[in-house]
Order: C-alpha cells, then structure tokens, then sequence
C-alpha cells in the first residue's frame, strides 16, 4: 500500500538518493549563503478588508528537492549549473518515461525491477511500485524543478539544522515506534497504530489499518502540519482566507484544514488527526500554531507531544514562502525547521477518489481472514 510505501522512503531514501544526485552531476563545495533573507521586501502584497495580506488562491507545491539533503552534499545551494543538470536529467528521463511502449519488449527481469534510480523522483517511483513497477508514468506529477528562495536553487527542505538532516530520534522515539511496527502497522504519516502484540491484531478490522491506507488522510504529511510536497502526484493547495479564519483545502485525499485565527487552543483532550491549529498575524507574516494531535497521525514517527510552527508569508505576486518548524522532544533530539515556496497556479484542484474505489482493502481483511483459518486447521491438525 502507498501508506506503507512512504514509511520505507522515510528511512531509506537519504542514503540512495545521495548517489542519484552525484550520477547528474558533480557537486563541488562551497559555502552555504545561510536561511533566507526577509521574505518580503520591497513588494506591497495585495490586501483583504480587513487589511491582512491576501493569502487566498490556488498554489502548486511539486519539486524535486527533498525534504532532507542527501548524503554527499554539504551545502544548502546548489549552483545554477548543478540544479541545471538534475533538471535537465528529470526533464529527459520524463521525455523516455512518457513515449509508447513497444509491445514487443523483453519480459521484466526475474522478480522485478531492482536497479537504482538517478534522481530521487526517480528513486521514489521504483520504491512506490517495488520491484514489480508501478504507476504508469501519465499519472504522476512529481515536479521537475528545484525549489527556489531568495533566487537560489536549494538543495533541501530543510533549512535547520544546518546539515539539513531531520535530528537524530531519542531512544522512546525508537521504542515506540518499534512497537508500533510489531503490531504490522508502522508510525510515521498518517499511519493509526495497533497494540504491539496480542488481539486484536493489525488486520482485525479496518478501523485498526493506518489513515492513508484507508484513504482518509494524505500520506507523507500532504495535509500536515507540517504540509509538504507528495513527491507523485496531486501537488495542488487552495487557501480560502476570511477574518476569521483560513481554510487549506489539500487536492491529495481531499484534506481540509481550519486554522482559527485570534484564538485559544482547544483543551488537551480533545485530539485531531491534523491537530488543532490557531493563527495570528505578525506583520505581514501568518502564524500558525498547532498542538493536540492523535496517536493516529505520527508525523515521521512523533508522538502527541508533536508542536508545529508554520509561517505563510506572501514574497511576491505569485509566491508563498511557506516556514515550519517542528519540536517534539519525545521524538526528536532537537527542533528543526524548513521552508519551501507555493507556487501561484491557474491550473484546476481536482476530486481525489481514492476511498470509493479502495477495494484493496476489503481484499486485505479477507486474506487475513484465510490466513487466520489457515493457521487454525494447521494447529489442530486438520487439513
């Protein structure tokens, strides 16, 4: 499943990818130039009644750039000849991915596909498929370009620490996501959890199987907070924006989050699977605070201690510097931050729907049903 397959990528992706980004082109060092500057600068953005800057619109995240800066790179900007040559190398390897396939071609390699990738889009889409290949490549939309902020090509989401590296886990983070595992259903991204042994087991009822393999929440933190790219495809975001409040409506899964602004957090029993987020303004500046998630939504393995700090700043007529910084000290040694630009887009956010045709999932239960007969007649002996 897709909810499983982004749980791979989050432990395995930073050690392959660095090779994939070294095969497009060498990477020379340099001195990193730092964060951003101040996002806005001279541009005055437009206005809404009340006066607030005008977030509303529809906004583009797709990439290339990870969120996390593969190994073998030492810096967060990359130059205009390095980005050049991963761009150039996605673009081509598009071109090869889109032309017709020949009817007469060879028979796939015993057990499937299972060389390396040389971009990380590329990297990901074979994780995505496994060795047996997956999506046809018409319907994924991963990005082609790196993300650009302050006129730089970075190398990263992550902007802080400075390595751009997520911190090391604590040893409960390890723990409790170890245990989670255990009982077959993994942590990080949306993925519900299931006691770590005894009844009832992972593949007892659909309630017990994770979010996004349910189809109710976006996998790889596509909803967030923090929100990121998908990497595959439905990249789209609307902001719907009043006095009140601001609405993020996500094209993947078709999350809708409601950020209250100028109020007091709910209490903390009361638990979302986005969490409960409360924005106010900062100059120019959107701030938003989210606290109170489940247990069901460990974002890359949190837990409910997870604290969000997301900042929407407008730097341009058609950009959105979107800043998020994440702290859980149950988790995380300690807090990190990235940041990414939305893209202004005249292009359509469509339906995501994913949970009317998941049939998979009933075919997941069934088979755990056979198997759990199967290993009843072997215990008592009969055929």
């Amino acid at each position: 499943m897709r909810a499983r397959t982004f749980n791979v990528i989050g432990s395995l992706v930073l050690a392959i990818a660095a090779a994939s980004w070294l095969a497009a082109g060498p990477l020379a060092a340099q001195p990193a130039k730092g964060v951003s500057k101040a996002a806005a600068k001279a541009w005055t953005p437009p206005r809404t009644p009340d006066g607030k800057p005008d977030l509303s619109g529809f906004y583009d995240v797709a990439t290339m750039t990870p969120v996390e800066r593969p190994a073998g790179i030492d810096r967060l900007v990359l130059t205009p000849q390095e980005a050049a040559a991963l761009e150039k190398y996605e673009e081509e390897r598009q071109v090869k991915n889109d032309a017709p396939i020949s009817g007469n071609r060879e028979a796939p390699p015993v057990g499937g596909e299972t060389t390396t990738g040389k971009s990380y889009l590329e990297f990901l889409e074979r994780l995505g498929g496994g060795v047996v290949g997956g999506y046809n490549n018409f319907w994924l939309a991963g990005g082609t370009k790196m993300i650009i902020v302050d006129g730089q090509k970075r190398s990263s989401l992550v902007i802080d620490p400075p390595d751009g590296k997520v911190p090391p886990m604590t040893a409960e983070a390890k723990k409790r996501n170890a245990a989670f595992a255990a009982g077959g259903a993994v942590s990080p991204d949306a993925n519900e959890g299931s006691a770590a042994s005894g009844p009832p087991g992972a593949f007892d009822a659909p309630e017990l199987r994770p979010l996004a393999e349910r189809c109710l929440l976006g996998f790889g933190s596509t909803s967030g907070p923090p929100t990121l790219p998908n990497y595959f495809y439905n990249n789209m975001k609307q902001i719907v924006q009043t006095k009140n409040t601001v609405l993020i409506l996500n094209e993947m899964v078709h999350d809708a989050r409601v950020i209250r602004l100028n109020a007091e957090h709910l209490p903390s029993n009361i638990r979302k699977w986005m969490g409960d987020s409360v924005g106010k303004w900062e100059g120019d500046t959107l701030v938003v605070d989210t606290t109170n998630f489940t247990s069901k939504t460990q974002f890359r393995g949190s837990g409910e201690n997870l604290h969000v700090v997301e900042r929407f700043t407008r730097t341009g007529p058609k950009t959105i510097l979107y800043r998020f910084t994440v702290d859980d000290p149950s988790t995380w040694e300690r807090a990190w931050t990235g940041e990414y630009p939305w893209n202004a887009t005249d292009e359509n956010l469509y339906e995501y729907a994913c949970h009317e045709g998941n049939y998979s999932l009933g075919g997941m239960l069934r088979g755990a049903r056979q198997k759990d007969a199967e290993d009843a007649a072997k215990k008592s002996g009969k055929p």
